[in-house]
């Protein structure tokens, strides 16, 4: 905690001050271009990636950078989330961002015992579709890495189930990304309809 009290600290003291009119900004006004959904490793951090500014991206952060199907009448904070994004604050585009070394890629490759951490064996059943799409070729290139790639893909499809999503979708209002990070080599690729990774476009 004495890490973070610290940062705290700097951050008033030094931060702040230099983002003063920015800060003024933003106390009352909230218009993120883009939603960023990406995994809840530490490692992972979609504005450091990006170098966005406060304000700039609406980030939603899940084991596995998961994206459940729309399910009509069910409470889910990823859903309403993306719901909001998209129909109130009128984003742009949305990216989903898989990484290298993901761990709960790494579970659903390996199984992962139900009886051990029950509700993380739950939420990775979200993942089942992206295994089913891994194929024999990939899977010599290494499992995990493919599974991650793959995972993005299944997880830009069922955001297009969002209600929100497929109506701005529908009227050309919003694009679809999907990227993979590179944790040891600070390289973001953007994949292709069929997985395939290609260096972003600057």
């Amino acid at each position: 905690m004495q890490d973070l009290e610290e940062g705290v600290a700097r951050f008033q003291r030094d931060v702040f001050p230099a983002k003063t009119e920015l800060f003024t900004r933003l106390a009352t006004a909230h218009q993120p271009a883009t939603l960023f959904i990406s995994c809840s490793d530490a490692r992972v951090v979609p504005e450091l990636i990006t170098q966005s500014e406060p304000g700039e991206l609406f980030v939603i952060r899940t084991a596995g950078n998961l994206v459940p199907a729309y399910a009509p009448g069910s409470a889910d904070g990823v859903a309403a989330g993306i719901e909001y994004a998209v129909a109130v604050l009128g984003v742009s585009d949305i990216v989903v961002c898989g990484h290298s070394g993901c761990g709960a890629m790494t579970a659903v490759a390996d199984g992962l015992d139900p009886a051990a951490l029950p509700a993380v064996a739950g939420w990775l059943r979200h993942a089942d579709a992206s295994r089913a799409r891994v194929t024999t070729t990939e899977t010599g290139t290494g499992e995990v890495a493919a599974l991650v790639r793959q995972n993005v893909l299944t997880q830009l499809a069922n955001l297009a189930t969002h209600p929100s999503v497929a109506h701005a979708l529908a009227g050309k209002t919003v694009t679809l990304h999907g990227w993979i990070y590179d944790i040891g080599t600070g390289t973001v690729a953007e994949l292709d309809a069929t997985g395939r990774p290609s260096a972003l476009a600057v």
